[in-house]
């Protein structure tokens, strides 16, 4: 894979400068474990291209009435999430650029470009929640959860074409004492032989980030009921309508082993706004 491209200076001041900001919120928790989890090699393509009503929806989009949760699998030991491939378009230096180091990834709303770059992503808004904890299902405090996914046309900054300008759809957070980590965006697209999908890591901590070690590194798959209604309700998803019925959770090349575990629960309406979760249990 190639190494990752430096930074300009002017922005890259980087994770150390976000952290200092950071700390006059609340303190950095150092935490034990030094397991690194092993990432799979798979493609995971880019091409491709949001109405009211969902209550809860599980499975296969439908009703449901308990979070999602996350339990062991044929890839998994000690009930963590199942590992999943980072992917192609990482952005964390495992293959090309590198925007864990740059100023500012530290950030909730993850809908626009930062450090110096200009551009938002449009889509039907979307509430992405990561509920990290032990296997026991104990919360996990003061990790950092880097996530990362594609436009609703299904291309992803740093990477695809005309996009290589942005850095929008990504961003890091700290899980607060509740385990969770939360993040501002938009519905994902569903390009060409991929399941709806958002990627994420999981770092001991802040300080870990710059490492480039994640302790587990998996995806959420979005229900299909959800998705094919955003969808349907915006032009600007108009290629994921077809893309979306050439695949199913069970033939997914990342999801077809383990995809119980990886289930997003989704709350809210389509046009109102929706919210995605996923119990992320990490053993490290």
């Amino acid at each position: 894979m190639p190494h990752h491209h430096d930074h300009d200076d002017e922005f890259d001041r980087g994770l150390a400068h976000d952290l200092t900001t950071l700390a006059t919120r609340r303190r950095v928790l150092g935490l034990f474990g030094s397991a690194a989890a092993a990432v799979a090699l798979a493609a995971c393509g880019s091409s491709g291209s949001s109405g009211s009503s969902a209550t809860t929806t599980g499975a296969s989009g439908t009703a449901a009435s308990t979070p999602a949760s996350a339990g062991s699998s044929s890839s998994t030991s000690g009930g963590a999430i199942p590992e999943e491939t980072a992917g192609p378009y990482p952005g964390d230096g495992s293959n090309g650029p590198d925007v864990l180091g740059t100023e500012g990834i530290v950030r909730q709303d993850i809908t626009s470009s930062f450090a110096g770059l200009s551009g938002t992503a449009g889509g039907e808004p979307l509430t992405i929640r990561f509920a990290v904890t032990d296997p026991s299902g104990a919360a996990r405090r003061g990790l950092a959860v880097y996530a990362w996914h594609c436009t609703a046309e299904g291309g992803y900054s740093l990477y695809s074409s005309g996009l290589e300008d942005q850095n929008f759809l990504r961003g890091v957070q700290e899980t607060d004492a509740d385990g969770i980590a939360s993040f501002t965006s938009v519905f994902p697209g569903c390009y060409d032989g991929r399941w709806p999908h958002v990627h994420f890591e999981v770092y001991s901590s802040l300080d870990d980030i710059a490492a480039g070690q994640p302790i587990a590194t998996s995806q959420i798959a979005l229900p299909e009921d959800t998705c094919a209604e955003v969808y349907a309700s915006d032009d600007r998803y108009s290629s994921s309508v077809a893309n979306l019925t050439r695949v199913s959770l069970e033939t997914d090349m990342v999801f077809a082993d383990s995809w119980e575990q990886e289930l997003g629960t989704i709350t809210g309406a389509v046009g109102d706004g929706l919210t995605v979760e996923l119990a992320v249990p990490v053993s490290a």
